[in-house]
């Protein structure tokens, strides 16, 4: 009975392990009873009885070989690492060597490789670049390169062609949750910024254009998108497909902004389109201050912030959002109410002393 318990589990092997993503798809796995646990960064992590670290950079094959050389009992790949770049043309390279180096470093080691996950987003339906047709669709056309979330699902369509080992491709929108030092972390940034205003004795204004104060959206919570990674990792009839991942409702910030006012306390004003990486960069000091006075764990600014990607996700004044009715014909009914998942990340932040 022990012995078939012993093969009954799996080994996920997840790039990308301090990030949001790959953070909460670790913490997800960890408590499930099947599964062990390898993660991979620059950075390495704090182990547990289920869960590894292996420092290494991805971009380096040699590193790649010698760091994973003896992970001869890997099931289940999670990709979720990203390298950032200063162009959309520039990300293409590193993100798309990472993925390469680790998928065939991985297929010479571990004959068990059973499913390769790849997480996307709606780059892959060309979201960054401007108005597009939504709600999005998984078989809609592509546009034109560069893009590197194309490429890696290319990828892997080629590498796993006669293979043993099958592919998934998760395509979730701006995902909610909490992973410190992580650049795009959303909600995290708006605690901030209401935190700080709050501070200055101000009310909450939205600082994006003012097109996306009424433009629809929506968002994915970090959990939800572990359970459907793991699921289309594990089901038969998810192999080799693509799936869009998303809480299951839609809103606009003109709605869900003084909602979030009002969690913290405040007053809403007329949006006011301001950088957020411009404004905010000078108030370091300020945060030190509130550290001592509120009695916060002695976070890093600068770790806490993601002001860029704030500032990307609030220009956007067109719809942004997908469509999540093929990972329900294929099995997955979750769902998340986004108030309500916003609510649990600020009383998260709350409880770890993050903010006031």
């Amino acid at each position: 009975m022990k012995q078939q318990t012993m093969e009954n589990v799996k080994t996920a092997l997840v790039a990308g392990a301090n990030g949001i993503i790959g953070e909460n798809l670790i913490q997800y796995l960890a408590a499930l009873p099947d599964w062990k646990i390898i993660g991979l960064s620059r950075r390495g992590g704090k182990g547990t009885e289920k869960i590894s670290y292996i420092s290494v950079d991805l971009l380096d094959m040699n590193d790649v070989e010698v760091k994973l050389a003896g992970l001869s009992q890997v099931t289940h790949v999670f990709y979720a690492a990203y390298q950032d770049r200063p162009t959309w043309a520039e990300l293409v390279a590193p993100n798309l060597s990472m993925l390469t180096n680790l998928v065939e470093a991985i297929e010479k080691i571990s004959p068990k490789l059973a499913h390769v996950s790849l997480m996307q987003g709606y780059k892959v339906y060309g979201a960054h670049l401007g108005p597009f047709k939504t709600p999005a669709k998984e078989n809609d056309a592509g546009h034109m390169p560069p893009e590197f979330n194309v490429d890696q699902q290319d990828f892997l369509e080629a590498a796993q062609k006669g293979k043993h080992w099958s592919w998934s491709a998760i395509r979730p929108s701006v995902v909610g949750g909490i992973a410190l030092g992580n650049p795009m972390n959303l909600a995290v940034a708006i605690a901030v910024y209401a935190s700080i205003s709050k501070e200055y004795n101000l009310p909450l204004r939205f600082p994006g254009k003012p097109g996306a104060y009424h433009s629809l959206l929506e968002m994915t919570d970090s959990e939800l998108l572990a359970k459907a990674t793991i699921w289309a990792a594990t089901d038969e009839k998810c192999a080799n497909q693509a799936f869009n991942i998303n809480n299951g409702d839609l809103f606009r910030w003109n709605d869900m902004w003084p909602k979030i006012a009002r969690y913290f306390g405040m007053e809403v004003a007329p949006p006011l389109q301001m950088s957020l990486t411009t404004i905010m960069a000078d108030k370091e000091a300020l945060w030190k201050n509130m550290i001592q006075k509120y009695s916060l764990a002695p976070h890093n600014y600068g770790e806490l912030s993601s002001w860029t990607f704030s500032d990307f996700v609030f220009s956007w004044d067109y719809d942004m959002f997908a469509d999540g009715s093929k990972a329900r014909r294929f099995g997955f009914h979750e769902y998340v109410d986004t108030e309500e998942m916003f609510i649990k990340i600020f009383d998260s932040l709350k409880k770890r002393k993050v903010i006031p």
